[in-house]
């Protein structure tokens, strides 16, 4: 269990650890403020030329003239990365909305969720000190490294365009690596998918919500050892996993103990925490996105 959900959420608008500011994002270099303007200049005869919105050449315009500049735009802000298979940019959404509770959040809400996209939108709002931001699975660890994110949403890894991105366990191993190269990230992480326990199960900090996986096709062996992973259900009725073979350390791999976990009507928490949980969106799934999102809302300082 993560040392944050043991302690209980956050009782104010401050991060756990972390010191109020007043301060906006940090300002950009010269460099930095040419290639964000001649970005914009790009989206513009994007618009008036017909061509789109803009969003990708801005990006791809400024990246070009300063491969630097996410780092820039994501310095001085508190960041929450969000990715996965599949409610990518409905968490995204719900974690906007959660974090802007406790102050003004950038986010890539058009969904473009690579390199340029990002820059675009971070370039777009440049005073929001909070950002929510959705990124593309295998572009996950080169935005950390640029944004230092302060979470990480891990949804669901399954197969889905393999022709662009290749085996799932790949996928698993290079998003593993990623996050271990951000031990300042509270991981939050979806403890019912095999491949995003494998992912998150070194970390030092994960808080672990039980947000459901009705798709298991592409977990039916452990990650890591390629033995069987067994599923049942316990008393309680909750779905549990474990692999055949523990890990070359001994240690077992089993679905962890949740922090945060739901039901069809409320969502559970630390310390006894309960509400009822009532969303315009149907489905199961957002049900589990919306619990992820609120899980990661809450490591960052809002109000359950």
């Amino acid at each position: 269990m993560s040392s944050r959900a043991q302690n209980g959420p956050a009782s104010s608008t401050t991060a756990p650890g972390a010191t109020a500011s007043t301060s906006s994002p940090t300002a950009l270099s010269v460099r930095g403020r040419a290639a964000a303007g001649a970005g914009r200049l790009a989206a513009w005869a994007s618009r008036v030329s017909g061509r789109g919105s803009g969003g990708m050449i801005a990006g791809l315009v400024s990246l070009k003239l300063d491969p630097g500049l996410m780092a820039q735009l994501a310095a001085g802000r508190r960041s929450a990365l969000v990715t996965g298979t599949n409610g990518k940019s409905t968490t995204t959404r719900m974690l906007t909305a959660a974090l802007s509770t406790v102050g003004p959040v950038a986010s890539n809400a058009n969904g473009d969720n690579m390199d340029a996209g990002i820059v675009t939108a971070l370039g777009a709002d440049r005073s929001s000190r909070l950002a929510a931001i959705e990124v593309d699975e295998l572009h996950v660890p080169a935005v950390a490294v640029n944004t230092r994110p302060e979470a990480i949403v891990l949804l669901n890894l399954s197969r889905d365009q393999l022709d662009r991105v290749g085996e799932i366990n790949s996928i698993e191993r290079r998003l593993r690596a990623g996050v271990a190269e951000q031990p300042q990230a509270t991981l939050v992480a979806n403890c019912d998918d095999v491949m995003i326990t494998s992912v998150a199960f070194d970390h030092p900090d994960v808080v672990w919500v039980a947000a459901g996986a009705p798709w298991a096709g592409d977990s039916v062996s452990c990650p890591r050892t390629g033995e069987p992973v067994t599923r049942t259900i316990d008393a309680t009725g909750a779905a549990r996993w474990r692999s055949t073979k523990p890990l070359d350390d001994g240690r077992e791999f089993a679905r962890p103990e949740p922090d945060w976990w739901l039901d069809d009507e409320n969502i559970y928490g630390p310390d006894g925490f309960s509400s009822p949980m009532t969303l315009a969106l149907p489905g199961r799934a957002n049900r589990g996105n919306a619990a992820q999102a609120v899980a990661a809302a809450v490591a960052m300082g809002a109000d359950p």
